[in-house]
């Protein structure tokens, strides 16, 4: 039998790598093209992006506490639905999310070393890539410090932009010509921001009494997340207003200009860097834990499933992670990469939500019928080029699996 991993990770430790995940580039990057999205409706967009990551994540946890083994949605998807809808969750993640570590990378190197952020985004990889081949352990520990940094200056930049003389209530109230269209784009690509909880749940070989652990440590991260992110966004729309925060390049930068704390503009900098750092290494054990679970069924080199035997961590699948990031990091734009991955991570959540759909429970129905409808409305409301480019990979995913099969004389490719 294929080695296990180490179970080492608490209720605070799981909340910590979610909000390692959510509490990253997003706040900082995601509130201009928002903006540009929904005008002074962008609150109303950041609260349906919040339903339905709440949603995602309550379906999420009830499938983890019956499924507590890495790899998340592959893995509901393939006992509650069928092997292919779980290999196309699990295609659709590692895809999805690699593109999401590149993006990540490419927001460090242009906040830390604008002229050579390839460089600086490649070399990022690499270390964090070294981080996680040591052990989820010191992987948390580097993750909950990165985390209290980034919390610390958010917390800083609300209250210092809300008691500014710049903060004008009557900014917050929605108006204008925004259409529901707008409103769901900038919900779309809010929901990048939301999408860390996963991590908590394709580490769910490596998290203590996963039973009880995963539905508390879910909800609690996205929650904390949420609360942040709307009393950021709320005070940086009060200072800026609808469109100079579009216009922005560094919203959160530019907020802190606009209210006379000059000071805070390098601060703001620099935790981007941090919390980018944060969500690239937690992405990273993400990514790697479902190439993992897919290494283990034969979706991809069973190579892959090799786990440590000192650190207990999967190695090369770590290691083969590391490298595609590396790669797609110096060639890639981050915009694009951003909304090929909020495609693939919607795609993935529908079809946690169609396996939490097959549970006994009539909430369990409601909140995954919830979840399922918004994340195929929100996946349609991206930008059409991501759209195409996400269908078209996922055609591509599908094919693979079709020719698997036929190699195998039809059987199960899970066998």
């Amino acid at each position: 039998m294929t080695p296990e991993l180490r179970r080492t990770l608490g209720v605070f430790d799981a909340v910590v790598i979610g909000l390692g995940s959510m509490v990253g580039a997003g706040i900082f990057a995601a509130l201009g093209p928002a903006a540009a999205a929904a005008g002074s409706w962008l609150l109303v967009g950041l609260a349906l992006a919040a339903a339905v990551a709440y949603c995602n994540a309550m379906s999420s946890a009830r499938l983890a506490a019956l499924y507590p083994s890495s790899g998340g949605t592959y893995v509901y998807g393939r006992e509650r639905l069928g092997d292919f809808w779980g290999y196309l969750a699990g295609w659709a993640f590692v895809v999805g999310k690699t593109a999401s570590c590149a993006a990540m990378a490419l927001t460090v190197g242009s906040y830390a070393w604008p002229e050579q952020s390839r460089a600086v985004a490649v070399a990022a990889v690499v270390v964090l890539t070294a981080v996680d081949y040591g052990g989820v352990r010191k992987s948390a520990l580097v993750t909950r410090v990165i985390v209290a940094v980034v919390l610390a200056v958010l917390a800083a930049v609300a209250v210092t932009l809300a008691v500014s003389d710049a903060a004008d209530p009557g900014r917050l109230a929605p108006g204008g010509g925004t259409g529901p269209g707008g409103v769901l784009q900038a919900a779309g690509l809010l929901f990048f921001a939301f999408a860390g909880y996963a991590r908590i749940a394709t580490l769910g070989e490596e998290v203590r009494d996963p039973a009880r652990t995963i539905p508390r440590a879910v909800p609690l991260a996205l929650g904390a997340a949420l609360a942040v992110y709307a009393a950021v966004a709320a005070a940086a729309l009060a200072v800026l207003g609808a469109a100079p925060q579009a216009a922005a390049e560094a919203p959160l930068a530019a907020a802190a200009e606009a209210a006379g704390a000059d000071w805070l503009g390098p601060v703001v900098r620099a935790a981007a860097v941090v919390a980018s750092l944060g969500s690239l290494l937690a992405l990273i054990l993400g990514v790697s834990r479902t190439t993992l679970a897919m290494a283990r069924d034969g979706h991809l080199p069973r190579g892959l499933a090799a786990v440590h035997p000192r650190f207990r961590v999967p190695h090369r699948a770590g290691l083969a992670v590391g490298a595609v990031v590396a790669v797609v990091a110096a060639t890639v734009d981050v915009r694009g990469a951003i909304g090929f991955s909020s495609f693939g991570v919607l795609v993935y959540y529908a079809v946690a939500n169609a396996a939490a759909w097959t549970l006994p429970s009539r909430a369990a129905r409601v909140t995954a019928g919830c979840g399922l409808t918004g994340c195929l409305v929100l996946a349609l409301s991206l930008p059409a080029v991501s759209a195409i480019a996400g269908t078209g990979v996922l055609a591509v995913g599908a094919v693979l699996y079709a020719l698997r099969r036929r190699h195998d004389g039809g059987g199960d490719a899970s066998a």
